[in-house]
């Protein structure tokens, strides 16, 4: 009975049955191994998308501290060229009283000296006389390449002026712009 159905066909029949078996076999045993490497394959996908998470995190902390620091260090140059300008201001203002005073006091001994008495609060007693003109062209003639009176505490307005303004400029370079405050000097 086996004989009979072992023909042409049924063998046929047997070995497509098997190799359908074997194939079968080979289908579920690359279905775990591709479900056991999916679950692997997702497993690394989800520590990527956490470690990019992560990274973006950080770099958006980074950021924020790093706008931060830079805003800190702008009140911080801000505040030194305030104070800068306020030092350098005093001082410019000061020199410029001084000299000034000074440019006064010197007036009026030139207008003493000119023609004025010699000492005016000095009694009843006649004042001393001035100084006669031939002395005062040969004191004129010594300052001919000097600039005249009127001219001489313009030109010290203008050179305290611009002393000032050089001490402003050098104190202004030496501010650090780029230092960010607290920040770790970068290593050697």
């Amino acid at each position: 009975m086996i004989l009979r159905l072992l023909n042409a066909q049924g063998i046929a029949g047997v070995v497509v049955g098997l190799a359908l078996a074997v194939l079968l076999v080979v289908q579920k045993a690359e279905t775990g191994h591709w479900k056991k490497q999916s679950g692997q394959f997702e497993r690394l996908y989800r520590d990527s998308e956490r470690v990019l998470a992560t990274v973006v995190a950080d770099t958006r902390a980074a950021a924020a501290a790093a706008r931060a620091a830079d805003e800190a260090n702008a009140a911080r140059v801000a505040a030194e060229q305030r104070a800068i300008n306020e030092r350098t201001k005093d001082d410019f203002e000061n020199r410029l009283a001084g000299a000034r005073a000074r440019a006064a006091v010197l007036a009026e001994r030139v207008r003493l000296a000119a023609g004025g008495p010699a000492d005016p609060g000095a009694g009843g007693t006649a004042p001393m006389p001035g100084v006669p003109a031939s002395t005062r062209s040969a004191a004129q003639a010594a300052g001919e390449n000097r600039l005249p009176r009127s001219d001489r505490l313009i030109a010290t307005e203008q050179a305290i002026q611009l002393d000032e303004l050089i001490k402003w400029v050098r104190r202004q370079a030496k501010v650090d712009n780029n230092q960010a405050v607290g920040a770790i000097p970068p290593a050697d």
